[in-house]
């Protein structure tokens, strides 16, 4: 019998507004008049974001992290030319659309407080299972959901350091709630992450493809979260 629900959070239950990468580049460069070098961009972007897990809250403290990554940033912009007001720069890049900044510019889907509510009704318990660079617990919060929850994981939290599909970040929220594996259904819509993490701890996945683009490659797949009730509650 299913008794709690998990969550992911980004592209589950809220969705960001921010611009391409690109197109913020773009407008931070013609403010500062500076000059890129867009034949490096390619290449530049690679370097910034390979291998991002390796500076990753999950394996350092919070401080090191946003300092890895203003640095790398910083990086980002010598390498397209950039010599002037490199750090300003780089600061307002991070505030264009990085997690760390989630709070100015995430929403809700439709779905989610009509789900939320019939779930708490009939009884279950509520998590949210995330990999998340910064707490998570103020932006909950502030998009009013917090109060639903009975946890909220985030792999950024010094008490967790894991990421999914690590075993470790299912097992603390199972921990954190007081319910077995066998009870629990995650709902999460990226494969790797979320079905493969939740199926290795026996969790019961569900894969949400809201665009429509990962068919066939679950068998319980939803597209929208108001499918949820009628899957889990006994009729």
């Amino acid at each position: 019998m299913v008794k709690a629900v998990f969550f992911d959070f980004y592209k589950t239950l809220s969705v960001h507004g921010e611009q391409s990468f690109e197109v913020s580049l773009q407008k931070i460069a013609k403010r500062y008049r500076v000059e890129i070098n867009w034949e490096r961009y390619e290449a530049a972007v690679g370097n910034l974001f390979v291998d991002t897990s390796a500076s990753s809250p999950a394996n350092h403290s919070l401080l090191e992290w946003l300092m890895t990554v203003i640095t790398r940033e910083c990086e980002f912009l010598r390498e397209l030319g950039v010599q002037q007001h490199v750090e300003q720069m780089a600061w307002e890049l991070l505030q264009s659309g990085h997690p760390l900044f989630a709070v100015t510019n995430a929403t809700l889907y439709d779905d989610v407080i009509p789900t939320l509510e019939h779930l708490q009704n009939a009884g279950f318990k509520l998590a949210i299972v995330s990999n998340w660079d910064t707490p998570l617990d103020p932006l909950t919060e502030r998009l009013g959901i917090a109060h639903y929850f009975d946890a909220i994981v985030a792999s950024h939290d010094a008490r967790v350091r894991s990421e999914k599909p690590d075993p470790h970040i299912f097992n603390y929220a199972l921990a954190a709630i007081g319910v077995s594996a066998e009870e629990t259904v995650h709902i999460g819509d990226t494969y790797e992450a979320d079905i493969v993490g939740a199926e290795a701890v026996g969790i019961r996945p569900i894969l949400l493809d809201r665009d429509n683009t990962q068919t066939g490659r679950w068998n319980e797949t939803i597209q929208s979260l108001t499918e949820l009730p009628e899957m889990l509650i006994p009729h």
